[in-house]
């Protein structure tokens, strides 16, 4: 029987002397939640927990493409698609996108996503000369103008190459490594930080019936194997960030689920990110069914991710969210400061 440990997460300023620093960030906690397949969950103090099970919730995460993983970081999504649920067509091209990269770090984004091939519920596969030709001169025309890392979003190792070549300093694959059997191998032949994260099938079918015995450990245990997979392939754990994957074969039940114990992914030891900005789950629950009404609902899910301790959010709307997250972050330290 596995046991799976997690770090329940607090922010408060009245800290206890025996409270543990999570993932080397601004949580700490003082229990953790003891999951498995064949029994309840049980809540056990740090104290009743070895230092073998604490110690990857425990570890600082190392800088991430130049990015202190001590702090919660803005991942500014930059779609050069026509056809992105949420801003298809919008930015579209070099120039386009090099405009929206600038206002994004200048609302406060640290590090800008590049896709080019969409990922929504149903998108149809692009070639990958095309994929290429949308990102490529888009990560070039950034990384020449601004000081920001840029991650390519893609599944595919000839896109990914080009991109790096480019300038990308992260490759985000949304099949977890798990689509083209090159891509992690290039990824440790080039010493890249990856994103891996969870998908449940293909962008063509992934909404159409998704079935888990358990979402969240389904989706611990697969990222678990992907994990070991890279570091075997020579990739540092210091280097993998992990993504639950939010939306990517999940109905709204699965994401609430994952949601509600995202700290679970913490004991992975390595840095996580979340990408639920703008998701239908968000529309579903907040009634908004445009997606571009969805920045007070995104928010909120980000404000509570940062209280879980997660390094990176992935987001449509920077500005809003940063401002959000330095009024959470003053609020909760009560410091302007530590904003």
């Amino acid at each position: 029987m596995t046991d799976y440990f997690r770090a329940i997460p607090h922010t408060d300023v009245a800290r206890p002397a025996n409270a543990r620093t999570l993932a080397g960030g601004w949580c700490w906690f003082t229990h953790v939640e003891r999951l498995s397949r064949n029994s309840p969950p049980e809540i056990l103090p740090v104290e009743a927990v070895s230092e073998q099970v604490l110690q990857p919730l425990t570890m600082p995460r190392n800088s991430v493409a130049g990015l202190s993983m001590a702090r919660a970081n803005l991942m500014g999504i930059l779609n050069v698609t026509p056809d992105s649920f949420s801003d298809g067509g919008v930015h579209e091209g070099a120039k386009a996108a090099l405009r929206h990269a600038r206002r994004m770090v200048a609302a406060g984004a640290d590090m800008i996503d590049v896709g080019g091939e969409s990922t929504r519920p149903g998108a149809d596969f692009v070639p990958i000369e095309e994929e290429i030709a949308r990102t490529a001169p888009a990560i070039a025309a950034i990384s020449a103008d601004m000081p920001v890392p840029v991650s390519i979003d893609t599944r595919k190792a000839d896109v990914a190459q080009a991109a790096v070549s480019a300038g990308a300093a992260l490759i985000n694959d949304v099949s977890g490594f798990t689509f083209d059997a090159k891509l992690a191998p290039l990824a440790a032949a080039q010493g890249q930080p990856v994103c891996v994260m969870h998908a449940q099938g293909d962008p063509a079918t992934m909404q159409q019936d998704p079935q888990y015995d358990d979402v969240l450990l389904d989706v611990y245990d697969f990222l678990e194997t992907q994990v070991e997979h890279l570091i075997d392939l020579g990739i540092s754990r210091k280097n993998i960030v992990v993504d639950p994957g939010i939306g990517f074969g999940k109905t709204l039940d699965h994401n609430l689920k994952l949601l509600a114990r995202l700290s679970l992914f913490h004991s992975l030891g390595c840095a996580v990110l979340l990408g639920a900005s703008r998701k239908r789950f968000i529309g579903i629950i907040g009634n908004a069914p445009l997606a571009d009404q969805r920045a007070p609902g995104s928010i909120a899910v980000a404000l509570a991710a940062a209280a879980q301790g997660v390094q990176i959010m992935r987001v449509h709307g920077v500005e809003e969210t940063n401002q959000a997250l330095k009024l959470w972050q003053a609020v909760t330290t009560g410091d302007a400061n530590g904003a």
